[in-house]
């Protein structure tokens, strides 16, 4: 369990001291069957854990943005937490169970409806290991890149499934969340230099005011909603081999409820923090893909830059609150380099990738994606995902071929098209995974990036006839349909005058992807 980012400045908690004997009835074995106990301390929360349970008792405490202070608060909010995360973690949200006093005076734990006062509320949880956090797998770069595609694609799922808000969220929410951060951020100039901290209300100003008409727009249509509020690494947990979501702000609705992009800038600006961006790009990507909500890509920097300035005034009130942790202090200031940071200007370019099938078009794409424009970088739009998506089967699924008419082909490559136009008018870097075989379909590429107004470069493959078979043959669970029967059908391909700049794909992929960077810098 961990202790939730919050948006206000913590005062001292109020009334612990009414929750010590509860706190020692819970720490006793003989409360849990004999088993032995451990418990974890949270600023609002303690969990004891015993064999295969969690109980977590709510602190008798009153913050600023939050209020456990009575029993019937704490029941209430046990009774959130439950209904909320059970929306992500049905399996891990037992029930909420009440800490009653019998008639002997003695307390016990009650799952029902028994007699007795009830002198306080837990929620009860499925116990996991701790090395199934995705921090802590984070850590060990055990994350990999297909478990972060199935991650994205539940946040995607998630986002769908939560109720549409258009009365919170907006630019009014957007900007309240900002001024919190800089009021936090100005009462510890011991910790935060006042010209960084000044630099930072300078940009997120002015990015609030370039943004708030795509804010209020995206509020009216839909997309802000009752997401997670909390959507790091460390509330991620692999359970029953499944990427679950799980420990959702329940305290306070306003820091759930705002745009879906906003919600996945944390676990975004938390993959880059740790130097895992290539990671973050993996889990935007797919997320894009599910939901084809390139629109929010335009506030994606200053949502990065809220979130990590979030986490800046969080480890600075740890430390006013007594953290000892080392190197806290260090790294309040580092996120607060990364809040600036997520503002500084970075063009938005266009990269095409093309070849025949079988030559690395798509491995090359996805490695010199997280290089390319602002954070976590540039977006990969892939013609074998666009086809499938507009046949409407699943990325997976083969298509017969009337899927690949000539017609169907040229509406794939519209569509391809608008939607690099769109990404680059948010401000994103682009990188085309097509084989562009036509003249017509790379002049049209380029086309799309002068009338952006950007960068364009172009990178052809090119791989021997038996190493493309090979490479198609051993594919698997993947979007692309292309058999050894196409490979063989694509060597009498017309592919025209070819001005882009060539590679020899034939290679070791660290190698092909070294001299494509060297290409674009």
């Amino acid at each position: 369990m961990t202790a939730h980012p919050i948006d206000r400045r913590p005062s001292p908690p109020q009334g612990l001291g009414r929750q010590e004997e509860a706190i020692a009835f819970l720490g006793d074995p003989r409360a849990h069957d004999g088993q032995a106990v451990e418990r974890i301390d949270t600023h609002a929360a303690l969990v004891f854990l015993a064999g295969d349970r969690a109980l977590k008792l709510k602190r008798a405490v009153r913050y600023p943005y939050l209020d456990y202070s009575t029993v019937e608060k704490r029941h209430a909010a046990c009774l959130a937490e439950l209904a909320i995360n059970r929306r992500t973690a049905p399996a891990l949200y037992r029930d909420v169970v009440a800490l009653r006093r019998g008639a002997d005076g003695q307390l016990f734990l009650d799952a029902g409806e028994g007699e007795g006062e009830a002198v306080d509320w837990l929620v009860s949880m499925t116990r996991f290991p701790d090395d199934a956090l995705f921090d802590r797998m984070a850590e060990r770069h055990r994350l990999p890149p297909d478990l972060m595609r199935r991650l994205a694609e539940r946040i995607a799922a998630f986002h769908r499934e939560a109720a549409p808000r258009p009365d919170g969220g907006g630019a009014e929410a957007m900007r309240a969340v900002a001024d919190g951060n800089l009021e936090d951020l100005r009462t510890a100039p011991d910790l935060f230099a006042e010209a960084l901290v000044a630099r930072l209300a300078e940009r997120s100003a002015a990015a609030l005011d370039r943004l708030a008409p795509l804010l209020e727009e995206r509020r009216r249509s839909g997309f802000v909603r009752h997401g997670h509020g909390d959507l790091h690494l460390r509330n991620i947990v692999l359970l029953d081999g499944e990427p679950t979501l799980f420990d959702a702000i329940e305290f306070d609705e306003a820091l759930a409820v705002a745009d879906v992009f906003y919600d996945l800038a944390f676990l975004l600006m938390d993959l880059d923090h740790r130097g895992l961006r290539r990671l973050g790009n993996l889990v935007l990507n797919r997320y894009l893909e599910e939901t084809e909500d390139y629109g929010g890509l335009a506030a994606l920097p200053l949502f990065l830059s809220l979130r990590a300035a979030v986490r800046a005034k969080v480890l600075a009130a740890a430390l006013r609150l007594g953290g000892t942790a080392s190197g806290l202090a260090e790294e309040a200031r580092r996120y607060l380099d990364h809040a600036l940071a997520a503002l500084d200007p970075a063009p938005a370019r266009l990269v095409a990738v093309g070849g025949l099938s079988g030559t690395g078009k798509t491995r090359l794409a996805e490695g010199l994606a997280p290089g390319l424009g602002p954070a976590p970088g540039a977006v990969v739009l892939r013609t074998d995902v666009l086809r499938k998506r507009l046949c409407g089967v699943a990325d997976t699924d083969r298509l017969p071929e009337d899927g690949y008419a000539p017609a169907v082909t040229e509406r794939v490559y519209a569509e391809l098209y608008r939607r690099a136009a769109a990404v680059l008018a948010a401000g994103h870097a682009v990188v085309v995974d097509a084989v562009s075989a036509r003249p017509e379909e790379r002049r049209r590429l380029a086309m799309v990036a002068a009338d952006s107004g950007v960068r364009f470069d172009g990178i052809w493959l090119d791989a021997p006839l038996t190493a493309r078979a090979e490479r198609v043959a051993n594919r698997r669970n993947d979007a692309s349909d292309a058999t050894a029967e196409v490979v063989e059908r694509q060597e009498s391909y017309d592919l025209g005058t070819i001005d882009w700049t060539r590679l020899d794909a034939g290679r070791v992929a660290a190698d092909v992807l070294d001299e494509a960077r060297a290409s674009l810098a």
